[in-house]
């Protein structure tokens, strides 16, 4: 029997994950822990997720305290473990004795490929392991480097292809994005006076970073437009009320929402080019990805700030099953029980700035969709009908779209047919 201390490295528990931070610790110095025990809390852009232990043993340290943030990589806890096998990639946080199973969340590489993402409807189940840590990835005309690192550099700006790489393998690592960068932070720093602490200062990190950074980005990528309607819901709302005296809505909650997102699908058939993408190539070309697919993003305001969660394949259900899926999505947001997947490969969201009492807006893009739709409060005004005036409910509808993607033909015959919907839906028949 041998006796070796291994060090367990922050994981990548998402693709393109750079950094989490700690929440809390289930296990202190001195514990003795088995394989796949739940040992801490991390908080990622995307969602709160559970650790387990990659092997047995007991802990000698833990590195990092509750409350700090740290990158992909980063040591957070020793382990003392006896194995019998030789310990594989201990440096990296992966252990493997006798051949351990794989583990919930992230998993031991035993040599083999990376598994691609693929943007596709198919739920990915909570146990899929992911490999760590994720290979570098050669394409021709570009630099070796991990999704990580790729991330950092996008972030602060630096080109890898300028680079001198460090890596084991001929890749850019992480230290060589920072030394890049280091040069012109400081420059910065030379420029900038800290302003004085004058309120309450809020850490910017977890969700609230994550939402800061890609707003940024998406307006300083994305053409937006915003075009919107004011519609007559009445008979949206009598739908609603039709729904929920059927057998096959009993025990869900059905809203307008349900009603707005089976729009959102209508009109989505006749203009397709709402549910795409714009795809910069490695060669400077640029494409348009137009998906077969709906995975329907929904806005929801938690604890932890916005988070976007999607309905994947939101065209293939029934009006009941999307009533379902709308349900389990926002409850688990709003309990903070997201995994990072359900918050990835959305293609076109919805956000009901209508629960604040608020009529319309212009909503940002989320990076990578071309549309997003604003449902705003539904309120009784006077409406013209068939010549005559009359109260009824009104609700105003604004859709961002990507102008680089989306002409204002397209993002106006969407806004109508969903506003068309809403006026006079058809009844579903349930399935």
């Amino acid at each position: 029997m041998e006796v070796r201390t291994v060090e367990f490295a922050l994981p990548d528990v998402g693709e393109g994950l750079t950094e989490a931070e700690i929440v809390h610790w289930h296990v202190a110095v001195g514990d003795t822990v088995q394989v796949n025990q739940h040992i801490v809390d991390i908080e990622t852009a995307k969602a709160i997720v559970e650790l387990p232990s990659p092997f047995s043993g007991r802990v000698m340290a833990l590195h990092v305290e509750a409350g700090r943030v740290v990158p992909v990589g980063t040591s957070i806890m020793a382990l003392e473990i006896t194995s019998v096998a030789a310990v594989i990639s201990a440096d990296v946080g992966i252990a493997e004795t006798e051949r351990e199973a794989v583990l919930v969340g992230y998993g031991v590489s035993h040599g083999g490929q990376r598994r691609r993402r693929l943007r596709t409807p198919a739920t990915t189940p909570a146990a899929t392991p992911v490999a760590t840590p994720v290979a570098a990835v050669a394409q021709p005309g570009r630099p070796l480097a991990k999704p990580p690192v790729r991330a950092l550099a996008r972030d602060l700006g630096i080109d890898l292809g300028t680079l001198q790489p460090t890596g084991p393998h001929g890749d850019v690592t992480r230290d060589d994005v920072v030394r890049a960068a280091t040069p012109q932070v400081t420059a910065t720093a030379q420029v900038l006076v800290a302003p004085p602490v004058r309120g309450e200062r809020i850490p910017v990190r977890g969700v609230r970073r994550a939402m800061a950074q890609a707003m940024v980005r998406s307006v300083s990528t994305a053409a937006h437009v915003t075009e919107w309607v004011d519609v007559d819901v009445t008979g949206a709302l009598r739908l609603v009320d039709d729904l929920r005296g059927q057998p096959a809505f009993e025990g869900l909650r059905v809203t307008p929402l349900t009603v707005v997102s089976a729009a959102v699908i209508h009109a989505i058939r006749r203009t397709p080019i709402i549910n795409s993408s714009w795809i910069d190539l490695p060669d400077g070309s640029s494409e348009i990805e137009v998906y077969p697919f709906v995975n329907l993003g929904i806005a929801v305001a938690s604890d932890r700030g916005l988070v976007v969660p999607n309905v994947r394949d939101a065209g293939s259900l029934s009006m009941s099953g999307l009533a379902r899926a709308l349900a389990d999505l926002t409850q688990r947001a709003r309990a903070g029980q997201l995994t990072p997947t359900d918050s990835t490969d959305g293609t076109v969201t919805i956000t009901n700035i209508g629960v604040f009492g608020i009529d319309g807006g212009t909503p940002i893009l989320n990076p990578g969709e071309a549309a997003i739709l604003a449902m705003g409060r539904i309120i009784d005004r006077a409406w013209v009908s068939d010549g005559g005036l009359c109260v009824r409910p009104v609700m105003q509808l604004s859709l961002s779209f990507d102008h680089r993607i989306v002409d204002g033909a397209a993002g106006s015959t969407f806004l109508a047919d969903v506003a068309a919907y809403l006026r006079d839906p058809a009844t579903p028949t349930a399935r």
